[in-house]
């Protein structure tokens, strides 16, 4: 039977390496990212794709890096053990280097979670909804040397809710990815799948997120500012001040409303003025608290007339 190499590191990754497994196919190397430190102990955490492996007595690799000559000797002894057919690349965290896409048969596949050529980089599922986008999807990609720019090989399309959250939809794509590789797999061994040039024409970017991706100017739309609240949820979360405190703000929808941005015009229910518009906070949560509806927040605060959110 030919064996798959699969690369993979967070949750979204798990559902395709379970996939393959209950397709019957030899996953013969996972490779992850390194244990890192989490939580407020720091304490090593191993990434969710190796606590599958593990639990499924697959060989688990976690190179520091995979371009380093000691990972790239690993892998080109393991394939003179058993030359993989093809390996598979979710949300892995590094560039896979020319050297190593050249190995297996069939190269390496990538499950991309936009409809490509749109939301290349990092982070394409928040970057959807940042864009107030009504559609997204996976895309199975002939990975290359570029980023996110070899040919397109299958895709899947996925509506997005106008109230779903970036976690609401990884928690969607991830299978969706999942079904869309094995349906890529099945084709491409009946010699029915049929690569497609990306119009880079058409590409747009999706870079990386950091904690400075969350804070809120209250200068902009209502419509913008709900967007990267939903985006940003669960992390890095949407951030502003009030009185001089962080506060997280996890859901929100826009409402009509007006005056200085930023500032509260209504406490039941909680709204704040916007550039344009105006944004009711559903949830939102103070600094080492835990999140609480809108109202429970309200009451627990003694907020002066006129108080704003933001500097």
């Amino acid at each position: 039977m030919p064996s798959i190499w699969y690369f993979g590191t967070p949750g979204f990754a798990v559902p395709p390496l379970q996939a393959l497994l209950e397709h019957g196919e030899k996953v013969s190397l996972v490779v992850t990212q390194p244990d890192r430190p989490a939580g407020r102990r720091e304490e090593l955490k191993a990434p969710e794709v190796k606590q599958f492996a593990l639990a499924h007595a697959l060989p688990v690799f976690q190179p520091e890096r995979v371009r380093a000559p000691e990972a790239i000797s690993r892998f080109q002894a393991e394939a003179e053990k058993d030359w993989p057919e093809l390996a598979v690349v979710t949300a892995f965290g590094q560039i896979i280097p020319k050297t190593l896409l050249a190995i297996p048969r069939r190269g390496f596949w990538n499950i991309h979670a936009s409809l490509l050529p749109r939301l290349r980089g990092a982070s394409p599922i928040q970057g959807a909804i940042l864009e107030g986008m009504g559609e997204t999807g996976v895309t199975i990609m002939q990975m290359d040397e570029g980023l996110d720019t070899g040919d397109i090989l299958l895709t899947r399309t996925c509506p997005i809710g106008p109230d779903e959250t970036a976690g609401e939809l990884h928690d969607r794509l991830a299978p969706l990815g999942a079904e869309a590789l094995i349906a890529a797999l099945d084709l491409a061994r009946q010699g029915r799948l049929t690569p497609r040039k990306q119009d880079d024409s058409l590409s747009t970017h999706a870079p990386k997120l950091d904690r400075a991706s969350g804070q809120i100017d209250w200068s902009h739309p209502a419509r913008r500012i709900v967007d990267q609240i939903r985006a940003l949820n669960p992390w890095p979360s949407a951030q502003t001040t009030l009185e001089q405190e962080r506060i997280k703000i996890h859901r929100a929808q826009a409402v009509p409303g007006s005056g200085a941005a930023g500032t509260i015009i209504s406490y039941e229910p909680l709204v704040v003025a916007s550039g344009e518009g105006a944004v009711e906070i559903l949830e939102l949560q103070r600094e080492g608290k835990k999140p609480l509806g809108a109202h429970d927040f309200v009451r627990g605060l003694r907020l002066k007339p006129g108080a704003r959110f933001g500097r």
